[in-house]
């Protein structure tokens, strides 16, 4: 009995130690994987001490171990698995042996996918996107707002600092959300940021499989996009596959030499930032040196510079894409900094995402104003540098600044002219009606400021935004007016939603202390999103636009079966206006409903309009 005991008990400590000794890897990345994937290829990013020096076997129907890469650092291994189409969900084992002994074991897990999950529909026409910035829109759970294992601490007197809003704070405030029309949420980078300062914004990912602890946790970001689902909100998730933050774990233990561009000069303390040239990357002119020092330099120091041509940073960053998007069940991405990355890999990237999800949409940042370059990104475009692109949607940062131009022009004449004639290069882009068409962002002043909080051409600009072609996008706040007047400071654009912290004298979701011009701000909104919700001419509709004369622009989106007219009227004085030109569109005995006053409307006699005004008439 003394014999087999002791053998019982060497062989539960050797268990036990190589159990506890799985603790001595620190990351496996991605951390699980889904059966049935597109792409049946799989690679891990194995990190931990000496780990270099372990070889992996794998035992597990449908799994095949097809290469493992030892680099220079030898605290990285990677290992590249071959996924068969038979292969089930569940979970095996990888040992990591030296030689016949078995050093460590990491479980790894092939999870089961939701039904039709491959198959789910991007957002598109029929939504409109709300921007929130997780940090400064609510703040559901205090007790997150300071985590002893990051770096910055919670404060809201600070317009730069932490302020508190978090995961839970959107959570409770869903019905809001949904009540007002919105369709889906585009949430500002929610990943860890643990960077010593400046971090909420969230655009310096220090750990690209992990939510802010700040914000809640993946599970609680997985069980808030479920929750807006059933809402009928859509969740984007904003990405960045051109820069992590300087205190990425990587940054202090590189696997190999060319992981970050310009490596060996951070080493030395040197830093090369991007030259921000956007158009060098279609210029038939352009040196090689132009292109390297605007796509391999860094955006700002604390933002090192991914290198995508490494190959397997390039696997990667599109499998944590792919993860997230399975594992959060988004609606589409929002991809920060487009241009910036090499420019062979954002083929493979969007194409790679757009193989896994053909139904998917994924909108690009490529803050420009002119159409032609923004096009050159855009799916199906023939481009003069050979770029083959898969990405559907872009920002559309033309338009943005010439109707904000139109707008704001004080001229008695020709108003108009400048959102007229940029809609008119609209042939330029291989696919107009799915851009995001936007009055402001979280990057540039509020709206209403931009407008300078003249209520009557705010109003012009949401029932223009509501109705024309593309994808509208609105910034959390822009409903109740906020904005950011004698300041382009980033903390006072983002500033906090009020309502959002316990013991606001103001609150936006109740209304309770708002000015009755916020007030017919937030209905006015209200009424001509939710009424967006059921129209066909807006969501698939043609479009038709009118050379803007006397102050007043208009245009049509129409079907067959439904039309809608738009009217915007710049003139500070009531004008008339005649339908006899616009008889390829309205027919003699049409009448309609203007949908922002419920004014019944004759097209057979003349129409007054109010000064600085906009209908949205449904033609019946």
């Amino acid at each position: 009995m003394t014999y087999l005991r002791s053998i019982l008990l060497l062989t539960v400590f050797a268990l036990s130690s190589v159990m506890s000794s799985a603790q001595d890897l620190s990351r496996v990345e991605p951390p699980f994987w889904w059966a049935g994937m597109a792409n049946q290829h799989l690679q891990l990013m194995i990190y931990g001490t000496d780990i270099a020096e372990l070889s992996p076997q794998i035992d597990y129907p449908g799994v095949s171990l097809t290469k493992t890469t030892q680099v220079k650092n030898p605290n990285y291994l990677f290992i590249d698995l071959q996924l068969t189409e038979e292969v089930v969900p569940g979970t095996f084992e990888i040992e990591f042996r030296r030689g016949k002994k078995i050093a460590q074991i990491y479980t790894y897990e092939l999870k089961e996918r939701r039904e039709n999950s491959a198959l789910r529909q991007g957002f598109n026409s029929s939504d409109v996107l709300y921007l929130i910035t997780p940090d400064r829109y609510a703040n559901g759970d205090p007790s997150n707002d300071e985590m002893p294992s990051l770096k910055e601490k919670s404060n809201r007197t600070f317009l730069g600092g932490r302020h508190g809003g978090d995961i839970q704070g959107m959570q409770e405030h869903l019905d809001y959300v949904a009540d007002m029309g919105f369709t889906c949420i585009w949430l500002n980078p929610v990943l860890e940021n643990d960077m010593a300062g400046y971090s909420y914004h969230g655009y310096s990912t220090t750990d690209f499989y992990k939510v802010d602890a700040r914000f809640g946790s993946n599970e609680a970001f997985r069980k808030f996009s479920l929750q807006a689902k059933e809402k009928g909100v859509g969740l984007i998730m904003d990405m960045i596959i051109n820069h992590s933050g300087s205190e990425h774990w990587w940054m202090k233990d590189f696997p190999m030499d060319d992981w970050v561009n310009y490596q060996a000069e951070f080493l030395k303390g040197e830093y090369h930032i991007t030259t921000h040239r956007k158009p060098v990357v279609q210029d038939p002119y352009r040196s090689k040196i132009d292109v390297k020092e605007f796509s391999d330099g860094w955006f700002v120091p604390t933002m090192p510079d991914l290198n995508q041509r490494n190959e397997f940073m390039s696997t990667y960053l599109l499998q944590n894409s792919i993860w997230w998007i399975e594992y959060a069940d988004l609606k589409g991405i929002r991809m920060d900094t487009y241009p910036y990355p090499d420019m062979d890999y954002l083929s493979k990237w969007s194409c790679g995402v757009m193989n896994e999800y053909p139904n998917f949409n994924i909108v690009g940042e490529e803050w420009y104003e002119q159409p032609a370059v923004v096009a050159h990104w855009q799916k199906g475009k023939e481009s003069a540098t050979g770029h083959d692109s898969c990405l559907p949607s872009l920002m559309d940062f033309p338009l943005q600044s010439a109707f904000i131009k139109s707008l704001n022009d004080d001229r008695d004449w020709d108003v108009w002219v400048d959102a007229y004639a940029m809609l008119a290069l609209d042939f330029i882009y291989p696919d107009p009606e799915n851009l995001v068409v936007f009055p402001d962002n979280h990057d540039m002043s509020r709206f209403f400021t931009q407008v300078n909080e003249n209520f009557d051409l705010f109003k012009l600009g949401i029932a223009y935004y509501a109705t024309i072609r593309g994808i509208p996008q609105f910034y959390y706040g822009t409903e109740i007016l906020m904005s950011n007047p004698g300041s382009e400071d980033h903390g006072l654009i983002r500033s906090d939603f009020p309502g959002g912290w316990e013991g606001d004298q103001v609150n936006g979701f109740t209304g309770a202390g708002l000015t009755a011009q916020q007030l017919e701000a937030q209905q006015y909104m209200k009424k001509i999103l939710n009424w967006r919700k059921g129209s066909e001419a807006v969501h698939k509709g043609e479009l038709m636009h009118y050379n803007p004369k006397e102050g007043v622009y208009v245009f049509f989106r129409y079907t067959e079966k439904d039309k809608v007219m738009i009217i915007l009227n710049k003139n500070k004085t009531a004008k008339g206006l005649e339908f006899s030109r616009f008889g390829e569109i309205i027919q003699a005995d049409d009448q309609g409903v203007d949908i922002i006053s419920n004014q019944m409307v004759d097209f057979s006699r003349a129409l007054q309009l109010d000064p600085l005004s906009a209908m949205i008439i449904e033609l019946n």
